[in-house]
């Protein structure tokens, strides 16, 4: 059996993004949205995701490179002087890792991005982080922590088959997969332990910002047994905040190739969001 997330992250960074989300819902093949609850256009993302009740739709927490719900002077330790989060990961993950100063805070602001979501009325179906820094074990057992509290269904743990990726096209892995594979192993066990969901396999770290058509298809005819969760960053165009680099419309092209729905049909994909497959995972 073969079911299939597709994910758009950063709903709600800016009007761009909530265009290209629901253009790619309602004309494409997205099924699921990642929300920014303090991103720059979160409001005008609850009111699109509320008119599209099949999307379905969960909290991108934001942690590194965006701005915290609770004001600067709450969590001192995790911002700059502008009142931003700090953008060096390994330092800060260092802080959250050993001092409980930093932890205290830390938990405070992830509280406070659920209370957010839970504001929206939306209902919550997963879980993930901004630059994957859930990977952080103090950030993962707090989202652990946080489970029966806010109802979370499902988490992203990024595991990538190298193998897929090269049926696709010729690719050599980084480094960065052998650094972080433990980790997301670790998370990954943790939260099934727990009866959340977690995909088999994910897609979308190594051609992060260039999942073109020609990419998302392969994987798709590619598609592996169980559940797989394919994540994207579409947008019409590029946008405050934006990352240098990112082929935005080139990734709202590839989730409404018209050719993809009869792909999914023929190779009997079920798509969905993480809630729809609670029943279902394979272990």
């Amino acid at each position: 059996m073969k079911n299939l997330i597709i994910t758009a992250d950063d709903f709600g960074a800016a009007v761009e993004v909530n265009e290209a989300v629901e253009r790619a819902h309602r004309d494409g093949i997205l099924s699921a949205a990642s929300l920014m609850v303090a991103g720059a256009a979160a409001g005008d993302a609850v009111a699109r995701a509320r008119t599209m009740p099949k999307l379905r739709v969960g909290l991108h927490l934001v942690l590194v490179e965006g701005k915290p719900v609770l004001p600067a002077s709450a969590v001192p330790n995790l911002v700059d002087s502008t009142g931003h989060f700090r953008t060096d990961m390994a330092r800060t993950g260092m802080a959250m890792f050993f001092r409980s100063v930093v932890q205290r805070q830390l938990e405070n602001e992830i509280a406070a991005q659920f209370e957010a979501f839970r504001a929206t009325g939306l209902p919550l179906d997963h879980v993930n982080a901004h630059k994957h820094f859930h990977l952080h074990p103090t950030i993962w057992k707090i989202i652990q922590k946080f489970a029966m509290t806010y109802g979370i269904k499902g988490v992203r743990v990024p595991l990538e088959p190298q193998a897929v990726l090269a049926k696709v096209e010729q690719h050599r892995a980084s480094g960065v997969v052998a650094l972080t594979t433990p980790f997301a192993r670790g998370m990954r066990r943790a939260f099934m332990r727990s009866g959340i969901v977690v995909p088999d396999q994910v897609f979308g770290l190594a051609w992060s910002g260039a999942m073109s058509p020609v990419r998302l298809k392969g994987l798709i005819e590619h598609l592996p047994e169980g559940l797989s969760e394919i994540y994207l960053h579409p947008a019409t165009g590029p946008y405050r905040g934006s990352a240098p680099g990112y082929q935005y419309t080139g990734e709202l092209a590839a989730l409404t190739d018209p050719g993809l729905p009869g792909i999914l049909a023929a190779n009997a994909i079920r798509t969905g969001g993480f809630g729809d497959f609670l029943t279902q995972q394979i272990q």
